[in-house]
């Protein structure tokens, strides 16, 4: 300090830190908290159309709760696998084949025949949603890889479990915890939410008005799911250990199946993952496991309906169908996981690079079932 100059003034005991300084010290404060609040306002916009969508559907395809005459597990898996497109969500075909061997007016093996072809025809929803994406401007080889995944995954998890699931049928009775049909458990938290909603558009509007305001919103709220999602890499994520953790399949798995069981909805947590995988949240590699834990986890909407029922036979059909199910996913993630990755994958991924393999793809999707129902 030179002579006759002023001391230089104290620093305060509290500083004000600058942004730059506080960087990596609360990575909240850098969070862009309209874009957050964005997001969760175009999930429940995307919940509120895809529960739309199904419900003019479902109303348009009624008959659906008046068919009979499936006596054998092919017919029964053609049935359901078929008017699971029709009403874009497998859950409530599996609850009509319950109802229908309920009053005896299908068999426990075409009953559980139904069940299997409602969870493999399910997943068209999530094509669907990837048609919308590609119609909204986004790469074709992104979006529509998650549906024709969840539609491999599924069949061929399937495969080993139905004789697996049958054989079981036979020789094992599980414990059956009855419930009410006034219980909680009986309506998912989409239901409790939307279902005022639902029948108040039922009551006044035409099906396909309903069916098509669905569209809509769901074109709506993929827009702006879009729009609230920034640029994102895993790799360069602040949160470091988080995409270290995605990769590991069982942690995909557990995913799945714990976001499945939340929202008791496979068409919410299958359907999502579209608008994520486009834009770089969730890598291909993890897509299969998280398919596989939400197949396990669906399977609760249809358990709670065979309580419901009050049937032992109708219950333990669908606990020991969940059980062949699980028996198979597991064993697939934690001693073939990567075979079974790169076969799926590679299977996948030629399937989606050309208009006349995805061309052929849907003609067989829609062909087996009407063989199996016609065999």
């Amino acid at each position: 300090m030179t002579a006759g100059s002023s001391p230089p003034p104290p620093q305060e005991d509290h500083p004000r830190r600058s942004a730059q300084n506080l960087k990596g010290i609360l990575p909240f404060t850098y969070i862009p908290w309209i874009k957050v609040l964005l997001f969760f306002f175009s999930l429940f916009l995307f919940f509120i159309a895809l529960e739309t969508m199904k419900t003019g559907a479902q109303e348009m395809t009624g008959f659906a709760r008046r068919l009979s005459g499936v006596d054998d597990l092919l017919s029964g898996i053609g049935l359901g696998w078929l008017t699971s497109y029709l009403t874009l969500s497998g859950s409530p075909i599996a609850a009509i084949s319950l109802t229908l061997f309920d009053i005896a007016s299908i068999n426990e093996v075409a009953t559980f025949g139904m069940i299997v072809g409602s969870r493999i025809g399910g997943s068209l929803i999530v094509i669907f949603i990837g048609v919308i994406y590609i119609l909204q401007g986004h790469d074709r080889g992104t979006s529509l890889l998650t549906g024709i995944l969840s539609f491999m995954v599924t069949g061929l998890i399937y495969i080993p479990a139905t004789p697996l699931g049958l054989f079981l049928l036979d020789r094992i009775s599980l414990p059956i915890p009855f419930i009410s049909s006034s219980s909680s458990l009986s309506k998912s938290p989409v239901d409790r939410l939307l279902g005022p909603l639902r029948n108040l558009m039922v009551t006044h509007l035409p099906d396909w008005v309903v069916f098509g305001l669905g569209v809509v919103l769901t074109l709506i709220s993929l827009e702006l799911i879009d729009k609230a999602l920034p640029e994102f890499e895993l790799e360069e994520n602040i949160f470091g250990e988080v995409p270290d953790l995605l990769y590991r399949p069982l942690i995909s798995f557990l995913l799945g199946f714990a976001f499945t069981l939340i929202t008791m909805s496979v068409s919410i947590s299958l359907g999502l993952l579209v608008p994520l995988s486009v834009r770089g949240y969730i890598k291909r590699e993890n897509l299969l496991p998280y398919i596989m834990g939400s197949n396990i986890s669906t399977f609760l909407d249809t358990v709670i309906a065979g309580l419901l029922l009050r049937n032992p036979e109708a219950a333990n059909l669908v606990l020991v169908q969940t059980l062949s199910v699980t028996i198979i996913s597991l064993l697939i993630l934690f001693f073939i996981y990567r075979p079974f990755q790169k076969a799926i994958l590679r299977s996948a991924l030629w399937m989606n690079e050309k208009s006349s393999r995805l061309l052929v793809f849907s003609a067989v999707l829609f062909l087996i079932p009407l063989v199996l129902i016609f065999t």
